[in-house]
């Protein structure tokens, strides 16, 4: 199962606890529609990247996505030709949630695309031109290959990206070479381990259950001075295969997550944030929906 199709799964599962206010979200994630197809970022612009959480949301809510003017919008981007990594990625993520609509040749030319960002380590970075790979990286062009029904060439050779990222204190960093982890690269490395069976270090889960406030929420690092919506989904989906880790920390995290709530319909992504988007709200829903289980 793809990183996109695991997502949803869980996702799914929010309106169990979210009960009625399901449909606040839904109604939020649709006014963020922009009328040319496309989901709006905090700018009111439509972007490939805030309208990966906006479908993903929608349909993980069970409501029916604008097709035909998703389809037009994204067509207007070909193979990705003038995008950089980060929205290259969300592209093929968006074909993939409306069931495809690339080409086998515009298939090709977008993996052709992806790997000018591979790293002579094995890994990739969102920045061009680096020696190694990021966590952030690895994780979302090893979910473009899936959405394009695919695998990365020689996928294996990430594995070795992924060992250069791990950190003293027993987590991953985004870049090599640091001292400290950070919960979010911590979780794209589990999640990594997991999607390609490889057995994941005992170190780095019981690192990112330490990051759980004991009044509930993740720190991005440790130390930050406060936790975090991002943070907190991303660790919870890296700990789905340790029932006995979520069962530590939710009903702290439920509280969290209910202290970002927004009658509006949206989550906020920390208590100082007073935004809100259809990244972070889908961030709500797929906390939400482990905490469900």
């Amino acid at each position: 199962m793809s990183f996109r199709l695991e997502m949803l799964q869980v996702a799914r599962l929010a309106p169990k606890i979210l009960g009625e206010s399901a449909e606040l979200v839904a109604d939020f994630l649709s006014s963020r529609l922009h009328p040319d197809g496309g989901f709006m970022d905090r700018a009111d612009r439509p972007d490939l990247y805030y309208s990966v959480f906006g479908m993903e949301g929608l349909v993980a809510l069970q409501k029916t996505l604008p097709h035909e003017s998703m389809r037009h919008w994204l067509s207007s981007y070909g193979a990705g030709e003038d995008l950089d990594f980060v929205h290259l990625c969300c592209l093929a993520r968006c074909w993939a949630g409306l069931g495809g609509g690339l080409s086998a040749e515009q298939k090709e030319r977008l993996t052709q695309r992806l790997e000018n960002w591979r790293t002579p380590d094995g890994g990739y970075h969102q920045s061009p031109g680096r020696k190694n790979g990021s966590a952030y990286g690895c994780l979302i062009a090893f979910g473009a290959y899936q959405d394009l029904d695919m695998l990365p060439p020689d996928a294996i050779r990430i594995a070795s990206c992924m060992d250069r990222l791990e950190t003293p204190d027993g987590a991953w960093s985004n870049e090599p070479g640091l001292t400290l982890g950070s919960t979010t690269a911590t979780s794209a490395m589990l999640s990594l381990y997991r999607h390609m069976q490889l057995p994941a270090p005992a170190a780095g889960i019981d690192w990112l259950v330490r990051q759980c406030l004991p009044t509930g929420g993740f720190l991005a690092v440790p130390g930050a001075p406060l936790p975090d919506l991002l943070s907190t989904a991303v660790a919870l989906h890296a700990l789905s295969n340790h029932p006995e880790a979520i069962a530590r920390v939710k009903e702290p995290c439920l509280d969290f997550i209910d202290s970002l709530w927004s009658a509006a319909g949206g989550f906020h992504g920390n208590w100082a944030d007073d935004t809100l988007d259809p990244e972070y709200t889908y961030y709500g829903l797929l906390a939400l929906g482990h905490l469900a289980l």
